[in-house]
């Protein structure tokens, strides 16, 4: 069983390190961590007064784990999950903050487990994911990575610039699909013809 450190060190390596994409609105990012988190955290370090890209550059890979485990496993509760979810709740906080939330608590509902989809991990929701687990221990990580490329999806189709991300220049899956199939059994993952069929419209 994987522990929750090497967790969060599959993610630093999954999400590579420094860039700064102007399609992206994460801005520059090092590791997965990016700008606008380490101005939150006051992560001034170069200690000129300022947190700009050139702190992003020099954020370290094991100071980006320990900013992952605080702040997206820990803070966020996600550790009161059931543990099968961790890997792949903990991975999309990382990448999509409170939307990591927010698909858990769409998926519950349409379960018939019904919970406010509200991005946060409180007391009725740990329950509703406890009970959800307990009914489909076989499938709901399946599920919820489902969810998760659906959610991929749905940004594509709603945001030109970020089709690049859904799909590769040949048409092929992109970075976000495989990373969310990443968690899904190989029979739920799409062929690349059904990946085709659904980015299709985009022309």
């Amino acid at each position: 069983m994987q522990s929750v450190r090497q967790i969060a060190e599959e993610i630093v390596d999954r999400e590579g390190g420094y860039v700064n994409d102007p399609d992206d609105p994460g801005g520059a990012t090092n590791f997965g961590v990016t700008i606008h988190t380490m101005r939150r955290l006051g992560l001034d370090l170069d200690g000129d007064g300022r947190v700009t890209n050139a702190d992003v550059r020099r954020l370290s890979r094991d100071q980006a784990v320990d900013i992952f485990l605080k702040h997206y496993f820990e803070k966020p509760r996600i550790a009161e999950l059931p543990h099968p979810l961790h890997a792949t709740v903990f991975d999309m906080q990382v990448n999509a903050g409170g939307n990591a939330i927010k698909i858990l608590q769409r998926l519950l509902n349409k379960m018939g487990i019904k919970v406010s989809v509200d991005g946060a991990l409180g007391p009725k929701t740990l329950a509703a994911a406890a009970r959800a687990m307990t009914a489909a221990p076989d499938h709901l990580v399946d599920a919820y990575g489902i969810e998760r490329r659906n959610y991929y999806y749905g940004l594509a189709d709603s945001r030109a610039k970020s089709r690049k991300y859904a799909r590769r220049r040949d048409g092929g899956k992109g970075g976000w699909i495989t990373r969310a199939e990443e968690f899904i059994s190989p029979r739920y993952r799409f062929t690349d013809q059904e990946h085709k069929a659904r980015v299709a419209k985009w022309g």
